[in-house]
């Protein structure tokens, strides 16, 4: 009998906030898994599991998934990882794929899940707490309240319609992959008239180097970084 492929978001990065459902599952599975864009790179999130679940006596598999600009090495390196997990589920092996926050919020994992179910095997996907959920919780920053809409956008100067769409129709907005593009959101958010004080910023939450509150141009923020804007805390009318 096959194994199964289970998709496991593990949270911000506190150990504490890994629920109950997932540590079930990583104790269970033989085979603890995560996606790199290069081999020996290590993942965040097997760092923050391992706080909490017992791994010595269990086989830990890095998949490859290379970012090479030439499609073709990065099709040959999808298929020689998806190959490799086969040959694992077909063994009878249980894998756990652990990824931050949840599985289902910009994460390859949802890719390789789509591609698993394909080929015939089952597959599940355990919730996370996102970012952006913990960081507004830390903040006590309602990311939604009454009748307010949120939109949630990842940025950089490729797509930033999709940041002025949302700065235009929604209440509340959270930026994710934000680190490289703050001066770009706070140029965004003053061409619409949205004031600074709307913004807060949650960097790094739960890891070393977090940082919870507002703008600042002057600070260098970690690759983990989100700014929750809430129009109502001021501004004109868009």
């Amino acid at each position: 009998m096959a194994g199964k492929l289970y998709g496991i978001g593990v949270g911000p990065g506190d150990p504490g906030l890994l629920t109950l459902r997932a540590k079930e599952i990583l104790d269970g599975c033989g085979i603890i898994a995560y996606p790199v864009r290069k081999l020996g790179e290590g993942s965040t999130a097997f760092d923050i599991i391992k706080q909490v679940v017992d791994v010595s006596e269990k086989s830990v598999e890095e998949f490859l998934f290379d970012m090479n600009p030439d499609d073709s090495v990065r099709e040959r390196c999808r298929e020689e990882a998806m190959e490799k997990m086969c040959m694992l589920l077909d063994n009878g092996e249980d894998i756990a794929m652990v990824t931050l926050g949840d599985a289902g919020v910009y994460s390859t994992y949802m890719y390789i899940d789509a591609e698993i179910r394909s080929r015939g095997y089952e597959t599940e996907v355990i919730p996370g707490i996102p970012s952006f959920c913990h960081g507004a919780a830390l903040a006590g920053v309602p990311l939604m309240i009454g009748n307010e809409g949120l939109a949630v956008v990842p940025v950089a100067k490729e797509n930033t319609a999709l940041l002025r769409d949302a700065l235009r129709n929604f209440d509340n907005v959270v930026v994710m992959k934000a680190f490289k593009s703050m001066p770009l959101i706070a140029e965004t958010m003053d061409e619409f008239g949205i004031p600074r004080e709307g913004a807060t910023v949650v960097s790094n939450v739960g890891m070393e180097g977090e940082y919870i509150g507002p703008m600042d141009d002057d600070r260098k923020y970690g690759y983990f970084t989100t700014v929750i804007i809430k129009k109502n805390k001021g501004g004109r009318e868009i």
